[in-house]
C-alpha cells in the first residue's frame, strides 16, 4: 500500500497474468482519507497497450473508488517476463460537489501553493502457467529417474549377454546330443554283431555236443552283461 496526504493506494503495483494473445485485467483501490472531494487522473507510459477505467474521477470524502486496468492481448512475451511500463496517478483537492465532468487537465498542473499528490505504479507480469517446482535430490540417494535411466542403459547390454549365453548353451547341448546319439548307434551295432556271434556259437555248440557247456554259459553271461552296459 502507498499512503499520501489525500489518498491511500492499494496495491502499489499492477500484477497481470500474462498469456500470449489473451487480455489480462487487474485493479487497484483508492481510499479518500479526507473530508474533501479528491480528483484523480491516471496516466501510463504505454497508453496503446492499456485501457484504464476510469482514468479520471472524483473520490468522495471517506469513500473508496476502484480502478480497473486492462492489458491488451500481446503477440510476444518480453525478455525474462520483465516489463518497463509504468503508471502515474495524480490527485488534487476538488471543489465540493465536483463530478468527473468538472475535471480538467489544468487541475493537475503543478503551481505554487497547490498540492498535487502523485503515486507511481510499476507493472509486473505473472506467467499464467508457472512451471511446477522440481524437488531437490539428496546427495546420498540418487533419484528414481536416474536409477531407471541406469537400468535402461544397462538393459540392451544385459540382453545381448543373455542372448550370447543362450546361443552358447544351445550349441553345447546340440553337440552333446549328437555325441550321445553316435554312441548309442555304435552300441546298437555292437549289440547286433554280438547277437550274431552268439547265435553262431550256440549253433556250433549244439552240433558238437548236443548241449551247452559251462564255458559256453559263462560266455553267454559275459556277453549279456557287456550288451546291457553298452545299452545303458
Amino acid at each position: 500500500m502507498s499512503t499520501g496526504d489525500f489518498l491511500n493506494l492499494h496495491p502499489s503495483e499492477l500484477k497481470f497474468q500474462f498469456e500470449l494473445k489473451k487480455q489480462s485485467t487487474c485493479s487497484f483501490q483508492l481510499t479518500n482519507k479526507t473530508d474533501q472531494y479528491i480528483a484523480f487522473k491516471v496516466k501510463t507510459t504505454n497508453p496503446k497497450k492499456y485501457c484504464v477505467r476510469p482514468n479520471t474521477g472524483v473520490v468522495l470524502p471517506s469513500s473508496v473508488c476502484n480502478v480497473t486496468v486492462t492489458m491488451q492481448a500481446q503477440k510476444e512475451a518480453p525478455l525474462d517476463m520483465q516489463c518497463k511500463d509504468k503508471f502515474l496517478l495524480q490527485a488534487v483537492v476538488a471543489p465540493n460537489g465536483a463530478t468527473t465532468k468538472d475535471i480538467t487537465a489544468d487541475m493537475f498542473n503543478k503551481e505554487e501553493n497547490k498540492v498535487v499528490e502523485e503515486f507511481k505504479l510499476r507493472v509486473v507480469y505473472i506467467p499464467a502457467n508457472p512451471p511446477s517446482p522440481v524437488p531437490e535430490e539428496s546427495e546420498e540417494g540418487s533419484s528414481p529417474r536416474a536409477e531407471h535411466g541406469s537400468q535402461s542403459s544397462a538393459g540392451p547390454d544385459f540382453a545381448t549377454r543373455s542372448g550370447e549365453s543362450r546361443e552358447k548353451l544351445s550349441k553345447e547341448s546340440l553337440s552333446l546330443i549328437s555325441k550321445l546319439t553316435d554312441e548309442k548307434m555304435a552300441a546298437l551295432k555292437l549289440n547286433q554283431k554280438l547277437q550274431q556271434e552268439l547265435e553262431l556259437l550256440r549253433k556250433e555248440a549244439v552240433k558238437t555236443r548236443g548241449g551247452y557247456s559251462m564255458l559256453f554259459l559263462m560266455l553267454i553271461g559275459l556277453i549279456s552283461f557287456v550288451i546291457g552296459y553298452l545299452i545303458k
